[in-house]
């Protein structure tokens, strides 16, 4: 299935039913008086999370969603039945907003609570609502009220607690292969991974995180180069970010430092508040160095930066080094909820 984390829609409430003008006609009683009914209310549109879906492909086809209308009243005082309401069924981690003013009316992070995205409209009355002590044949009734309707922009936004970060070719795929049963593509050529992929990194009884891998990002990604910025929105609601590094790049490549600070530059240019996430520094493709040289290396890496913060080397193509650092994140994430 094609991975899609943006898709527009139009939806549309039902009216509300109108009300009527009636009056009892029944045999030997002459003076019955107003018994038109109220009409209906129109049906509501919302929408609910849910586990069973992992991206908006769905909405490629249908694109449009109408509740249904209330019912007219009838006489006897009889009121129109309510229009069905609509339930959309969306990916957890959808965020909708109108398309006219960018304003976000659900945040879909619940698979138990829907979420009302437009109301449908208010029944009309029914004669009987104007009979008075004065007015005693009224011949009046209202109109139900239309229902809301609205262009509206679907943007999936992955929920994950760690989110890879990288250059193409880093290892961030490797990485996850490693420690989850996620299988992204894996080659030895740039953009391998298309699309955002996740993967559930188990340390222990019950102990368990989420992690992202998202196409690795170049220089120029703010201006649309590579495959852009388009899936780093999918780290806004990651807790951690893992800055996977290349020790050993090809020889037409940019060394370590430099291709670290054009990632952090693009990461600060699309949005601060991602860029203020705490972050990690992993060092991967140990491996392919010689032994004695490895700590002067990423010593090298480590000062050029001038990094302050945790520092991993791993090797994720072997497994070394990668178990102490799962473990060390599974640590953050239950000591500090706030993160």
């Amino acid at each position: 299935m094609k991975f899609i984390d943006e898709a527009k829609i139009f939806v549309k409430a039902g009216d509300g039913g109108n009300g009527i003008v009636s009056f009892r006609r029944e045999k030997y009683i002459p003076m019955g008086g107003p018994d038109g009914g109220d009409g209906g209310d129109g049906g509501s549109l919302y929408v609910i999370g849910s586990t069973d879906l992992n991206t908006l492909s769905d909405f490629r086809h249908t694109r449009r969603f109408v509740a249904q209308r209330g019912a007219n009243g009838q006489s006897k005082n009889c009121t129109g039945a309510m229009g069905e309401d609509v339930i959309i069924e969306v990916p957890l981690g959808t965020s909708i907003t109108t398309l006219d003013q960018g304003e976000v009316i659900a945040d879909v992070a619940d698979t138990e609570v829907p979420i009302l995205i437009a109301r449908g409209g208010f029944h009309g009355l029914g004669n009987t609502r104007y009979k008075s002590s004065t007015n005693r044949a009224p011949r009046q009734c209202s109109k139900g009220s239309p229902g809301e309707q609205f262009d509206l922009k679907l943007e999936l936004k992955l929920i994950a607690d760690v989110g890879l970060l990288g250059m193409p070719n880093a290892g961030k795929s490797t990485f996850i292969r490693s420690v989850s049963a996620a299988r992204p593509k894996v080659a030895d050529y740039p953009f391998t991974t298309l699309h955002p992929n996740l993967g559930v990194v188990s340390v222990g009884t019950h102990r368990s995180f989420v992690i992202a891998d998202i196409p690795g990002l170049i220089e120029g990604a703010a201006d649309g180069v590579g495959l852009g910025i388009q899936f780093l929105k999918h780290l806004q609601r990651t807790r951690l970010l893992l800055h996977i590094i290349d020790v050993l790049p090809e020889e037409s490549a940019d060394s370590p430092v430099e291709s670290a600070r054009k990632i952090l530059l693009e990461l600060k240019r699309y949005d601060e508040s991602l860029y203020q996430k705490p972050r990690w520094l992993v060092l991967n493709k140990t491996d392919l160095l010689p032994e004695e040289e490895v700590e002067a290396i990423c010593a090298e890496i480590i000062a050029g930066l001038d990094w302050r913060g945790p520092v991993y080397n791993i090797s994720a193509i072997k497994g070394e080094g990668v178990d102490p650092l799962c473990q060390d994140i599974m640590s953050l994430l239950e000591s500090d909820e706030s993160l």
